[in-house]
């Protein structure tokens, strides 16, 4: 079968809610990931066969094509198609999938995955809540699927309490392991361990002028002290603020070739996509799937957990990865070994590009072979993949 190849792969520092990436149409976000992987592989932008750009909260500024004026807010032509995908959570991972799929196919050769997500400008939900508000429909979850699942809608946050209630995972387990996210984030940004896949940008808001260099979610001074002082979402339950991931504003993007691309555009490549999976299970516990897809995905591949050298399982909630560490038996010390969302936030529809990203340079900074990269989705929903570095 034909290989997929990565050359770039980049992301934008993560902004908090009305942060220094608030000042940026999510379209111009987008477009800078685009700009960056283009600048950073030396491609000429008029070969890109396609870009598919992953986006969770279709609405205000992320509608009307959205993927598209991406593509228009970049320097790439115009000439260059694009299309927007929602696998929620995992929409730019799916991203990536597809764009591997299309040159493993031999029907594209150039393919730019990416995603961007401003949930300071089109907080999460409003693409439903709004309709609901003014009274047009009845909500995303129909009767036919409450009466099936005995449910009156699909929550992740009753989702990741019932992972904690299945496994008895603890308060202090939960913002054990968030405190922990923030300690690697913040040794990995002083260290200097993202700057290979950062793209800075300009703080546009009354805060600048200035730049976004760094991720901004990190708190340098957490402790369980202050964690154990946040209220938990709900009565008797163990889920926080703090032991979940960080509304972010974001993009990132991959650019995906073939193997003729590298000789034809005298390109060097970082990865190859080595294997990857998507699978669905029960979508009311809705974020256990991971452990799933990881299953997958190392079947198809032929591998075992102690075969991958480094994890990126994206931290939506403590304890959905500490329910995915449970059941894989994957080693804790390779896994979000620079933190995760937790820390450095979650920019929906971008994360899935984002953590590739962060991945890839992981693996290549280390001296490292294999990583294995997987994340929860609304729905039931994860995927998986493999990365080889190169």
């Amino acid at each position: 079968m034909a290989e997929a190849y990565i050359v770039a792969a980049a992301r934008t520092p993560g902004g908090r809610r009305k942060g220094q990436l608030a000042g940026w149409h999510p379209a111009d976000l987008g477009a800078e990931a685009l700009n960056a992987v283009v600048d950073r592989s030396g491609i000429d932008p008029a070969v890109v066969d396609d870009v598919i750009v992953g986006c969770v909260t279709q609405g205000g500024e992320q509608t009307w094509a959205f993927g598209r004026n991406c593509v228009l807010a970049s320097k790439l032509p115009e000439s260059v198609p694009a299309v927007t995908i929602d696998r929620q959570c995992g929409s730019s991972q799916q991203a990536v999938q597809f764009a591997a799929q299309a040159v493993m196919s031999g029907t594209q050769d150039v393919v730019i995955a990416a995603g961007s997500e401003s949930m300071t400008r089109v907080p999460l939900g409003t693409n439903y809540n709004l309709y609901t508000q003014a009274g047009i429909g009845e909500g995303a979850v129909s009767q036919r699927i409450k009466d099936k699942y005995g449910i009156e809608e699909f929550s992740q946050f009753v989702g990741a309490q019932m992972i904690a209630d299945k496994y008895g995972f603890s308060r202090e387990q939960l913002d054990a392991f968030s405190l922990e996210s923030h300690r690697r984030a913040a040794a990995a940004t002083q260290a200097g361990a993202f700057e290979a896949e950062l793209i800075k940008l300009p703080i546009m808001t009354e805060d600048g002028p200035g730049t976004a260099t760094r991720d901004e979610g990190i708190r340098y001074d957490a402790s369980m002290e202050a964690l154990a002082g946040l209220k938990t979402l709900s009565e008797g339950g163990v889920i926080t603020a703090g032991n979940a991931s960080q509304i972010c504003d974001g993009s990132a993007a991959v650019l995906v070739v073939s193997e003729q691309a590298l000789k034809t555009h005298n390109l060097t490549p970082i990865a190859r996509v080595h294997q990857f999976a998507v699978t669905a299970g029960d979508p009311v516990i809705m974020l256990e799937e991971p452990t799933a897809a990881t299953r997958r995905v190392l079947e198809r591949a032929g591998m075992k957990m102690e075969d991958i050298d480094l994890f990126e399982c994206n931290e939506a909630f403590a304890s959905v990865v500490l329910a995915w560490l449970r059941n894989t038996g994957a080693d804790p010390e390779k896994v979000n070994v620079n933190g995760g969302g937790i820390a450095l936030g979650h920019p929906l529809g971008a994360s899935g590009a984002k953590l590739t990203a962060t991945l890839i340079h992981g693996l290549r900074a280390r001296g490292k072979r294999f990583g294995l990269q997987t994340m929860c989705e609304g729905g039931g929903i994860a995927n998986a993949t493999i990365y080889e570095a190169l």
